[in-house]
């Protein structure tokens, strides 16, 4: 899954840190969603979203060759 959280924290002018500390998670998963390298939850999505005012789907993005 493609995402655009560091547009979206940059934006805003949030740190790694500060995003990970508003959801109760550790820098390291911010990092880890930021690369690609780990799939947030549904409810981790959701918060996210709620952090930024935006809809999941415009943070995370589906890869096309990504099954359903």
């Amino acid at each position: 899954m493609k995402n655009n959280l560091k547009e979206f924290r940059d934006r805003k002018s949030y740190s790694q840190e500060r995003l990970a500390k508003e959801l109760g998670v550790s820098r390291q998963t911010i990092i880890s969603i930021e690369k690609g390298r780990y799939n947030p939850s549904l409810p981790l999505a959701l918060q996210i979203g709620k952090i930024f005012d935006a809809y999941v789907e415009d943070i995370f993005l589906l890869e096309e060759n990504e099954e359903r």
